[in-house]
């Protein structure tokens, strides 16, 4: 659909099932969905396609829920649950039925049994022969239970100009007459996902093309209501970089291992998500604005797109760099915690806000902000671990001493003024720059990485800083 004043009532919608968490294919399904709705002015929904009540869970519709709400991909009205409409699937497919568009088969499971055995010996595909499409219901026994299906085209063939896929066909001879209501009288996914588009205003069916075959079934329940068509579009799946399906070992996790185990900041995800299958020329940094500018189906891609979690990463640092202190902090103080067992004050928040300028250059990962920010918050006597205890021999151990008297002066805790008496150290011990800030970072931090060795020393403060030097100047060499 082009820009023009119709698309104010473009509506998409996003149709989970609840049997597990929001996947990362999921996840890019509803972001496609969101940004084709909000790029024409138009709604986004959420459906909840919970009619298998045995997978069906809370804890799943609960997640879902969170990992939308984490990527900001809300609906735009309360999500409806599909098996609280199953009177109005049943109303459909009984309308069918008094139309002529469907009819009543009791054939048996022992008869659909032997079909199959028959069909399979004979190497034919496998579907239901319509023994009871022609046949009057009278001549079945009295009170047998009875399946709905529906009177597919024979004739012919159903076209699909999808959005993305482009033109499909498909011979109506290679259709089934499908299930539309279950001997127990509930309808079938496959009639309530269509009869839901409908009653919502669904303009744009936008899924994966795993579902392409489902489309020309669900068109037969269309056209036999005379309901309008959807646009479809079919989206490729996300293989992974070995071209496999993707799968857990691929990255094909919950969006919220994402962000608790693996550290990753919202924007990055849906950036990332985003050019999982679109692009727009050679943009590879595509804030959501800008996003929401620029998408359309066109940009879609017809082949398969490939996750690559190393490219996430490096995305997601540069989210990181981008990002407000501030926000960053409040993001990283939980982490931290969890590693130190304690919780943060506020100072320590504070502490953490100002420190980073100096942690945040060269992660990519919240995790890694973190582990980086330890130092900040080590207890004394500082634990020491075996590569930083090996550069406190006895002469780094003298140097320390140095560095103590050189640096107690310093009236102004400055980056300046620290650097400056720093160097003042290394020249006189004719030393290099680099031969100094080792055991000093080893001394201050118990590790031999960190910050620059002049971020570490203000951000810890002077008086912790000559506590430190002071512990290790002061005990044996190890």
């Amino acid at each position: 659909m082009s820009a023009t004043a119709e698309n104010t009532s473009v509506v998409t919608r996003f149709a989970p099932s609840p049997t597990g968490f929001l996947h990362i294919g999921g996840a890019r399904t509803a972001l496609f969905n969101w940004l084709f709705a909000r790029h024409h002015g138009g709604k986004f929904l959420l459906r909840i396609e919970d009619t298998d009540r045995a997978r069906s869970t809370e804890p799943a519709i609960a997640a879902i829920f969170d990992g939308l709400d984490w990527l900001g991909l809300g609906g735009d009205e309360e999500p409806v649950f599909q098996f609280a409409r199953a009177a109005r699937h049943a109303e459909v497919a009984h309308a069918m039925l008094d139309a002529g568009h469907a009819y009543r088969c009791y054939a048996t499971p022992e008869e659909l049994a032997e079909l199959r055995e028959q069909q399979r010996a004979a190497k034919q595909p496998m579907r239901y022969d319509g023994r009871w499409r022609d046949r009057d219901p009278s001549e079945a026994p009295a009170g047998a239970p009875y399946v709905v299906r529906m009177k597919a085209p024979r004739e012919g063939e159903t076209v699909i100009e999808d959005a993305v896929q482009g033109r499909v066909v498909v011979q109506n001879a290679e259709l089934d007459d499908m299930i539309l209501l279950r001997s127990d009288g509930t309808p079938t996914y496959m009639l309530a996902v269509v009869v839901d588009d409908n009653d919502m205003g669904v303009t744009h069916v936008i899924r994966g093309d795993d579902h392409l075959n489902n489309a020309f079934r669900q068109l037969c329940i269309i056209r036999a209501m005379g309901w309008k068509e959807p646009t479809y579009a079919h989206i490729p799946l996300i293989h992974g970089t070995d071209g496999a399906k993707l799968s857990k070992r691929h990255g094909a996790l919950g969006v919220d291992s994402y962000r608790d185990e693996m550290g990753m900041l919202p924007e990055a995800v849906l950036n990332y998500l985003l050019r999982l299958g679109w692009g727009h020329g050679d943009e590879e940094i595509i804030p959501i604005a800008r996003a929401i500018e620029l998408f359309d189906l066109a940009g879609v891609g017809r082949s398969p797109s490939r996750f690559d979690i190393k490219k996430l990463e490096n995305l997601n640092g540069h989210y990181i760099r981008e990002a407000d202190d501030a926000y960053l902090a409040a993001l990283v103080a939980p982490r931290v915690a969890t590693l130190t067992g304690n919780e943060l004050s506020p100072a320590d928040v504070t502490l953490l806000t100002t420190a980073m300028a100096a942690l945040k250059p060269r992660a990519k990962t919240l995790d890694e902000i973190a582990d980086g920010a330890l130092f900040l918050f080590k207890k004394r006597p500082l634990d020491f671990d075996e590569k930083a205890l090996s550069l406190l021999d006895d002469a780094a151990r003298v140097l320390i001493g140095t560095t103590v008297d050189a640096l107690s002066p310093v009236q102004s805790w400055t980056i300046d003024a620290i650097e400056e008496a720093i160097r003042h150290v290394a020249e006189d011990a004719g030393l290099g720059l680099g031969k100094v800030a080792q055991p000093l970072r080893a001394a201050l931090t118990g590790r031999t990485t960190s910050p620059g060795i002049f971020d570490v020393l203000f951000l810890l403060g002077k008086d912790e800083t000559l506590s430190r030097l002071s512990d290790v100047r002061q005990s044996p060499a190890g």
